[in-house]
């Protein structure tokens, strides 16, 4: 019972930290003149991801490979099937509005870049240099693609001008006091490997007690716990019938899961790959993945009868994977 108190301590100072650290480095830049795009294109994305990097960076050192990999195959199909699901059975996504064909494109993309190599046996210092590079191509089109949509200003999923940024992102506050923003700079950087470190350290003991492995917790436990900030941004999204924000969260998501997160781990040392992960778990995620075809591509809108398909389709995941 303790082990799970500590867990469910770890993952509220990971996502209190990881809140405070963005709204720290959001308003630094700001008050430093960093332009809101780049803001939102790099700052947020990665402090958003905060927690699940720290989780990985900690487990690698502590050799628990299996919480470093299952936390992000596990996250990539949660956001899927639960952070969009479970908004959908609230209020209709109105998918049909977007188009974020070029960035789903690129999810896919990353998605098989990192099953290839997993399917080398083991995630090295190689692999991560891999993964961190395509990482930059990646955001390197994002920066002109927002600001061509930007410029355009058209569509409704184009973004706006750097003042709509700015209102999107709620932590955003160009006239924050510096001592203000100091603080929320040391929660975040001293919450994070605090609340990582407990997370792992007793994750791994729920995992001995119980019988099973340390890739079964981060795939279920440790998934679900880092996905929670997305699952909030998205039923937030939802209910202001902003889909954009709801997809756009979820592809971005996925993707700097699969190229930054376990990109940076491995420069701390070798992930092994686990034999469940490339019998199943990597389809699952890849699958989940493709669900998201119609809804891209075809106009769909993710309604509540989808919304519980997938939440459903989810809730079968993790039985499977239990059992």
């Amino acid at each position: 019972m303790m082990a799970w108190l500590l867990s469910g301590l770890g993952l509220m100072i990971l996502l209190l930290a990881g809140d405070a650290l963005v709204r720290g480095a959001v308003n630094l830049s700001l008050r430093l003149g960093v332009p809101a795009l780049i803001v939102s294109l790099t700052i947020v994305a990665f402090g958003t991801s905060a927690p699940e990097l720290l989780i990985s960076i900690k487990a690698v050192l502590q050799d628990s490979p299996g919480i470093a990999l299952g936390n992000v195959v596990g996250s990539n199909t949660a956001n899927i099937l639960l952070v969009l699901g479970v908004p959908a059975m609230l209020a209709t996504l109105h998918t049909s509005e977007c188009s974020s064909r070029r960035n789903y494109v690129f999810m896919l993309i990353a998605s098989v870049l990192f099953i290839a190599l997993a399917f080398c046996g083991v995630f090295t210092a190689v692999s991560g240099l891999i993964l961190l590079s395509a990482l930059a191509l990646v955001l390197l089109n994002a920066f002109r693609q927002a600001n061509d949509h930007r410029k355009a200003n058209g569509s409704p999923c184009a973004g706006g001008d750097d003042l709509d940024m700015l209102d999107a992102l709620e932590e955003a506050d160009p006239d924050m006091p510096y001592w203000k923003i100091g603080i929320y700079l040391v929660l975040g950087l001293v919450g994070l490997p605090m609340g990582a470190s407990l997370l792992v350290d007793n994750a791994s003991i729920i995992a001995r007690t119980y019988g099973v492995s340390e890739t079964v917790i981060g795939l279920t436990l440790v998934a679900v716990g880092t996905s929670l900030p997305e699952l909030a941004t998205t039923v937030m999204a939802a209910l202001r019938r902003q889909a954009d924000v709801a997809l756009g969260n979820v592809i971005g998501s996925n993707m700097f899961n699969l190229l930054a997160i376990i990109g940076v781990a491995t420069l701390f040392g070798r992930i092994e790959v686990a034999p469940e992960f490339l019998d199943f778990d990597l389809w699952v995620m890849l699958a989940a993945s493709l669900l998201l075809i119609p809804f891209v591509f075809f106009k769909q809108d993710i309604n509540r009868l989808w919304g519980v398909a997938l939440t459903v389709l989810y809730g079968i995941y993790v039985i499977v994977v239990l059992t």
